[in-house]
C-alpha cells in the first residue's frame, strides 16, 4: 500500500489535491482513499490530508500512517509541524520552499540523510494561476518523484477531474503549473 501525507494550511488546496490524485488513480483500477484532518476549520489553519493507494480493498480508515511520501505545500509548516512523524526509512519528502535543498537541510537538520526534493510551489502557482494555491504544482512534483503515472496520462485525466468544476482558463493554468513543477522539482 502506498501512503501519502500532505501538510498544508486550510485554503491551499491540499484536500482538493488529495481528492484529485485519488480520482485519477481510481481511474487506473486501483483502490484509493483521500481524506483530511482539520484542527481548526478556518482558512490558514494547519491541516493534513491523506491518500492511500493499493491494488486491493483498503480496510484501514485511520488517519495514522507510515507515509511513503510527505508533501509539504506550506513552507512554514516544515519548521512548526513534525513532518517526519511516523516516517519509514524510505519516506520521500517533497517540500515547497524558495530555499535550495542545501539551505533547507541546514535549517531543518532532522531531514539530513533523508530523500528530500524541493521546489517553490507557491511561486509556481502565483506565476501560473495568479494566486497562492500550490496543490497543482505539488501534484506535478509528486508525479515526477514517484513515477506513479506518466505525466501525459496524469494531465489528461486531471483535466477531466478539473473540468467538472472549473472554467477552461483555470484548467489550462493548472496544466502549466503541473508541467512546470514536474520540470523544476530537484
Amino acid at each position: 500500500m502506498l501512503e501519502i501525507r500532505w501538510h498544508s494550511r486550510a485554503g491551499q488546496g491540499a484536500v482538493t489535491g488529495a481528492k484529485g490524485l485519488a480520482d485519477v488513480i481510481a481511474g487506473t483500477g486501483k483502490e484509493v482513499q483521500a481524506f483530511a484532518f482539520y484542527g481548526s476549520a478556518k482558512r490558514g489553519a494547519a491541516m493534513t490530508a491523506y491518500n492511500r493507494i493499493d491494488d486491493q480493498a483498503i480496510l484501514n480508515h485511520e488517519k495514522f500512517m507510515n507515509p511513503d511520501y510527505v508533501l509539504v505545500i506550506d513552507p512554514g509548516l516544515t519548521y512548526i509541524t513534525d513532518i517526519c512523524a511516523n516516517e519509514k526509512s524510505s519516506t520521500k519528502y517533497i517540500i515547497t520552499t524558495h530555499l535550495s535543498k542545501e539551505e533547507l537541510l541546514a535549517k531543518k537538520p532532522d531531514l539530513a540523510g533523508k530523500e528530500v526534493y524541493v521546489l517553490d510551489c507557491i511561486q509556481i502557482s502565483l506565476d501560473t494561476l495568479g494566486k497562492a494555491i500550490p496543490n497543482a504544482p505539488m501534484l506535478g512534483a509528486f508525479i515526477k518523484v514517484s513515477g506513479a503515472l506518466e505525466l501525459d496520462f496524469f494531465l489528461n485525466a486531471f483535466k477531466k477531474v478539473l473540468g467538472k468544476k472549473l472554467p477552461q482558463k483555470v484548467i489550462d493554468a493548472n496544466m502549466v503549473a503541473i508541467k512546470r513543477a514536474y520540470d523544476e522539482v530537484k
